[in-house]
Parts: structure tokens; C-alpha cells; sequence
């Protein structure tokens, strides 16, 4: 949990995080029989702290571009909830992690199919450095993903690891791998356009339908007389929460949680007296975190193809995202941590801090 969620915030992407670091974490829950399901909770957990936290991140550029707020306004205003749930998800998974080491034998020979692989080698940092810089320097994702990419087929095959054939054949059809060890021919085999053309079509269909539902006004509709009745602190953080929560349910579409729900609610928070703030954490609190645990969500198909866990398998165990939108409901509910928009509404919201 603590190192994707350092690395998420690196990178600023919570698809990269578990496609990387994530998938590796995964190896070795497998090596050392240690629950998987526990395991793909805690890289979705940190993963998504990083997405969330990260000034690289999109979603956090468009929670706070949608409100027009400050990017670090933003993120400075999200740490009364999310610096709370990463402790509390912290504890929790220190008190659920199995004391008990695997065994050496067991160890050695997984690092023995790893070492038969030939895959192992001071040149395949070169591939994740450079999608790290790339990221880093915010060059688009999918230009980042194709050079990284090439630059390791390059390297695979200037070291001999397979034929030049059979190395390009890997970008269709993936990297089989045929070592001494199951449990390493498990985490190898995988990879390919064919082994992601299931994930993509899911993740097109759930665009669609959300487009679908905007176009035809289904959305619009809802969040217009959802929005007339609200006045109250209490009541406009509620509906901002389930809003965005119901969209991803609905459309199970990350961006669009954030940016309908993000237009229909700034006149609301204005009436409130919040500061817009308020609504951009809320957008990322029950909207960014909530979509990977949604089975037929963009976030959720893509995790459980990269994984090789269902959702409903991580889900009790994703703390942190879990955790999140409770926060933000319990914080709107109380008062606490909100800030107005003006002197007679600070007064009030000082009473209740």
C-alpha cells in the first residue's frame, strides 16, 4: 500500500501504478501464498491515493478546472479526508498483513524461474525510467506507454531473449513464459493487444452508454431537480457525494462523475456559501476513488484485466477508497473542515469547528 501510493503520486496515474509496480506486488503475493484478493486491495488503495494526491494527476487537474480552483488549493483542501482514510487504511492493513515469512525454498525457487526467464537484467529499469520521466515531464500516456514499450523490445531483443519475430509476435499475442516455476509462468504469461481487446471493448461500451445517457438528457434531467431542493451545508454535500457516486454506478465513467456533477453543483455551493473547494474535494472523495470499485466501470475492467482479480474480490478490501467518500459524507455532515464563502457563513462554520 505505502510504496504504490508513493509511486502513484510520482507518476500521477493510477492505471500505470497497477500496471507496473501493482502486477509485481501481485508475483509475489503468489510466491508466498498471501491473499491476493488482499493484495490487488492494497495496490488499488495506494494506487488511487497517488491518482488522487498527485498534481500529475488528471483527475485532480480536472476536479479542480471544473470548479476553478486552484490545483493546489485543491489538493491541500483534500488532505482533511484523505490524510485521515491513508492512516486509518494503513493501520488496517498492518493488522491484517500475516506476520509469518515464506520460506526460504520457496523464495529461491521463485527467484530460480525468474533467473530462467532471462529476463532479469540491469537494462529493464531503462523502460520504467523512461516512462517514469516521460510521466513525470506530463507527455500524453499513450506516447509515454509506445516509447516505453519500444525502447524494452528494443533491449529484449538486442539481448538475445527471444528472436526478432517472435519478440514483435509479443505485442499481439503476449509473452508466454516457460520456466521451472508455476507461480513465475503465471505472472509472465500475459501482455499482448489480443489479451486487451476484451478490457478495451468494455471500456468503449461503457463510454458509449454514458454518452447515451448525457445525450438523451437522462443525466441532466436527474441532477436538475436533484439540485432545487438543496440549501443547507448538510444537505449540498450529501447529494454531491451521491451524485457522483450514482453516476460512476450508472455510466461507470471516472471523468464524467467528476465533470457533471462538477457543472451541476456550482450554483448550489454558491447559494450554500461554500467555497467551490468544498465541491472539487467532494468531486474527488466519492467520484475519482469510488469508480475502480464498480464492476463494469472503466477503472474496475482495467484493474481486474491488469490484476487477474475480480473487483468484487478487492473491494473489501480497498480501505482507502472505501474510507474516502464516508469521510467526506461525515465531514458534511458535522461542518467540520468545510470552508465558506463568505465572513457571516465563516462565523457560523467556527462554531462548529
Amino acid at each position: 500500500f505505502a510504496v504504490t501510493a508513493i509511486v502513484g503520486v510520482a507518476l500521477g496515474s493510477s492505471f500505470t501504478t497497477a500496471a507496473t509496480v501493482g502486477v509485481a506486488f501481485i508475483g509475489v503475493a503468489q510466491s508466498m501464498d498471501v491473499s491476493i484478493a488482499m493484495t490487488a486491495g492494497a495496490i488499488v488503495s495506494g494506487a488511487f491515493f497517488g491518482d488522487k494526491m498527485s498534481p500529475l494527476s488528471d483527475t485532480t487537474n480536472l476536479a479542480s478546472t471544473v470548479v476553478d480552483v486552484d490545483l493546489f488549493d485543491h489538493i491541500k483542501n483534500m488532505s482533511w479526508t484523505t490524510v485521515p482514510a491513508f492512516i486509518i487504511t494503513f493501520i488496517l492493513f498492518v493488522i491484517l498483513s500475516p506476520e509469518q515469512g515464506a520460506g526460504s525454498e520457496q523464495l529461491m525457487n521463485f527467484q530460480k524461474g525468474l533467473e530462467e526467464s532471462n529476463l532479469i537484467h540491469w537494462s529493464s529499469w531503462i523502460p520504467l525510467l523512461a516512462l517514469v520521466g516521460l510521466t513525470v515531464t506530463k507527455t500524453p500516456a499513450f506516447i509515454s506507454l509506445a516509447i516505453s514499450s519500444i525502447l524494452a523490445t528494443l533491449i529484449a531483443g538486442a539481448r538475445g531473449v527471444l528472436d526478432w519475430g517472435a519478440l514483435w509476435g509479443t505485442w499481439f499475442n503476449g509473452y508466454t513464459a516457460e520456466t521451472s516455476n508455476d507461480v513465475v509462468n503465471e505472472l509472465l504469461t500475459r501482455g499482448g493487444m489480443n489479451g486487451m481487446l476484451f478490457t478495451v471493448s468494455l471500456v468503449i461500451l461503457a463510454l458509449a452508454l454514458g454518452g447515451l445517457f448525457f445525450i438523451t438528457g437522462v443525466i441532466p434531467s436527474i441532477l436538475n431537480k436533484v439540485q432545487h431542493g438543496l440549501k443547507s451545508v448538510r444537505s449540498t454535500t450529501l447529494a454531491t457525494a451521491f451524485t457522483a457516486i450514482g453516476i460512476n454506478i450508472a455510466i461507470g465513467e471516472q471523468y464524467l462523475s467528476i465533470l457533471l456533477t462538477g457543472e451541476a453543483y456550482q450554483d448550489v455551493y454558491k447559494k450554500a456559501n461554500l467555497a467551490r473547494k468544498n465541491l472539487s474535494r467532494t468531486l474527488e472523495d466519492a467520484g475519482t476513488v469510488i469508480n475502480p470499485l464498480v464492476p463494469w466501470s472503466v477503472c474496475g475492467v482495467f484493474l481486474s484485466g491488469v490484476l487477474g482479480v475480480p473487483v468484487l474480490d478487492y473491494l473489501p478490501f480497498a480501505f482507502f477508497c472505501l474510507l474516502s467518500p464516508v469521510l467526506t459524507i461525515l465531514f458534511g455532515i458535522t461542518g467540520k473542515t468545510l470552508t465558506p464563502n463568505s465572513t457571516e457563513q465563516t462565523n457560523q462554520l467556527k462554531k462548529v469547528n
